[in-house]
């Protein structure tokens, strides 16, 4: 039935393979390792770049509304959000200690919800930590640029430290400052040469790193924890110095400038800030004492980065009105803090430069630190999907050295500083929220199963009071923040999925350990190719359509020639229809036989 897709691979044997000696990775890792690595991962882009977003909102090159803003009540979606992932790291905690290898939520779900539900997760995944990586080496480098003017004089070119969408947008909303800024790219066929070099750069230093080992790259990250901790009280104080506390209470009214709609956007927008506890569950395998060390860093790293994110908050929106929030650039709200100390410095400080550069510097500090343990969690969880046949055996391969997976480490570092030299960051933001809440509710669904279908396992920490209450908690509300996202962020997260449904079909399907000892073809049947075929074919056409449009107006679009999408929505839901009758008639003559 189902040729055995859904079946599940048993915890022994992940265990087991997680010990084979040419698949195992080295144990190096503490409680206080696994804690300032997951502050390294929280405490970063979501602090430094998302809290101009969500604080002001998202507007059309027209000006027209597409995501609502917080104002100061962010402080109170940081609040939402913070206790959203609290349900959510109480599942994390009870399956790392439980299954303390490699892989975070797709090994989880390997191990509950069964093989082709693993695939998704693990495929999801991929938007998690490699596309949110995109969206800090996007923020580094605008960080990194105004830390370099303001210590050293160095100006380099907005045309090197800024993707083309952005770009594209000042042209259309700021012919003058567009000039200004870019007026001095280079054009090759009449196109302006505008690419985010920065942020490859510093993808492609991160990766070098990684690939020497984990125990110096933690020993980095815990450095730039700290650098990074010292600053942000710096912000606090300097804020306080320039900006009396009675002055910044003005600006918290209204506190809802947008009311609730503002408030759980926010919550939805920032939840990009707390992903980081999930990124430690993927270093489990190379934990000392998983058991005891990963959930103490996981709680720890929660409950520390959300006292400092509520104090940030406050102050940032104290320093800002609603009304000048949403009046910044897209390049400002990429470096919110820095920008907020130059509009209430006293004209003329010199103080405000070097208060400015410490920011600056502090912020490349802290988003270092995130795409360094982002980077980190990615390539481990492509390495657990090849160690279970769904990927190519390249990808399981360890460096006879350093013992890490070197492979999978390059290939993640060449496609996320490939993609941040010209995406826009409030894109990856929202794909990569949209990705990750997904996978926390996989994660809470996960806990009931395997306490029903394993109730003797050792479990060295619980989720308390029962199976149910709290995980299914944990659902309800990642849904409830999903439910905030825009359309654009849904119909690109189902698109990723189907793409990740051609591959499977194509590949994952015939190579799984478990499935050859479910009897399926070692190699891909023809049905099954032209499953890929078709599930490709959706794929395409739902990155086609435009994605600001809902199901409803799709259809309405599609249908009516003189809409100004028409041509881009119908052939765009031609091919979603055709290619997922190809692919589903494909795969069930397999499935089903």
């Amino acid at each position: 039935m189902l040729r055995g897709i859904f079946r599940t691979k048993s915890l022994d044997d992940l265990l087991a393979a997680a010990e084979h000696p040419e698949t195992s990775l080295k144990r190096t890792l503490g409680p206080w390792n696994i804690t300032l690595l997951g502050i390294g991962a929280i405490i970063g882009t979501g602090i430094f770049t998302t809290v101009g977003s969500a604080a002001a909102g998202n507007y059309s090159e027209t000006g027209e509304l597409i995501r609502a803003g917080a104002g100061p009540s962010l402080m109170l979606s940081f609040v939402i959000t913070a206790v959203v992932c609290a349900f959510t790291a109480l599942c994390y905690a009870e399956f790392a200690s439980s299954v303390p290898i490699s892989g975070s939520a797709y090994t989880y779900s390997y191990a509950t919800l069964g093989e082709f539900v693993a695939w998704i997760i693990g495929w999801d995944l991929m938007i998690e930590y490699a596309i949110g990586n995109v969206a800090v080496a996007i923020s580094w480098a605008s960080y990194f640029r105004k830390f370099l003017m303001e210590t050293v004089g160095i100006n380099v070119p907005l045309w090197l430290a800024t993707d083309y969408r952005s770009a594209a947008a000042l042209r259309l909303a700021d012919p003058a400052r567009y000039k200004l800024d870019f007026g001095s790219a280079p054009v090759i066929f009449g196109q302006p040469l505008i690419l985010n070099v920065l942020a490859f750069a510093i993808v492609m230093a991160i990766t070098v790193v990684l690939v020497w080992g984990v125990k110096e790259s933690a020993r980095l990250n815990a450095v730039m924890v700290m650098i990074k901790i010292v600053v942000l009280m710096f912000f606090i104080g300097a804020a306080l110095w320039m900006v009396s506390p009675a002055g910044m209470v003005k600006n918290w009214t209204p506190f809802q400038p947008m009311g609730w709609s503002g408030t759980m956007t926010g919550a939805a927008v920032v939840f990009f800030a707390y992903i980081g506890f999930d990124a430690v569950s993927t270093v489990a395998e190379e934990t000392k004492n998983p058991g005891r060390d990963l959930t103490f860093g996981i709680f720890a790293s929660l409950i520390i980065c959300t006292i400092f994110y509520v104090a940030i908050v406050a102050v940032f929106t104290g320093l800002l009105s609603f009304e000048e929030m949403k009046g910044l650039t897209a390049a400002e709200k990429a470096e919110p803090l820095t920008v907020a100390l130059q509009r209430v410095a006293p004209a003329g400080s010199r103080w405000s430069g070097v208060a400015q550069a410490i920011v600056a510097f502090g912020a490349v500090m802290a988003t270092t630190a995130v795409l360094l343990v982002y980077q980190l969690g990615q390539p481990r969880i492509f390495f657990s999907m090849a160690r279970d046949g769904l990927l190519p055996p390249v990808f399981a391969r360890i460096h006879p050295t350093f013992k890490t997976p070197h492979v999978t480490t390059i290939l993640t570092g060449l496609l996320v500083g490939g993609i941040a030299m010209v995406a826009s960051i409030d894109e990856m933001v929202d794909l990569t929220n949209i990705g990750t809440l997904f996978a926390f509710v996989l994660v809470c669904v996960g806990i009931p199963i395997l306490r029903y279908k394993d109730p003797d396992r050792a479990r060295p920490f619980r989720v308390p009071f029962g199976p149910f209450l709290l995980p299914g908690m944990g659902v309800l509300s990642c849904l409830f923040l999903m439910f905030y996202l825009p359309p654009t962020s849904w119909w690109r997260f189902v698109g990723w999925l189907v793409l990740g449904f051609a591959v499977y079909a194509s590949y994952g399907y015939a190579h799984s350990t478990v499935g050859q000892l479910r009897d399926r073809p070692s190699k891909t049947p023809i049905s099954m190719k032209v499953a890929a075929i078709g599930f490709l074919t959706a794929a395409i056409g739902l990155f086609v359509i435009p994605h600001h449009a809902s199901p409803i107006e799709l259809v309405q679009w599609a249908t009516q020639s003189l809409a100004v999408e028409h041509a881009r929505a119908m052939w765009g839901l031609v091919m979603i229809l055709s290619g997922l009758v190809i692919g589903f008639a494909g795969s069930s003559r397999e499935l089903l036989r």
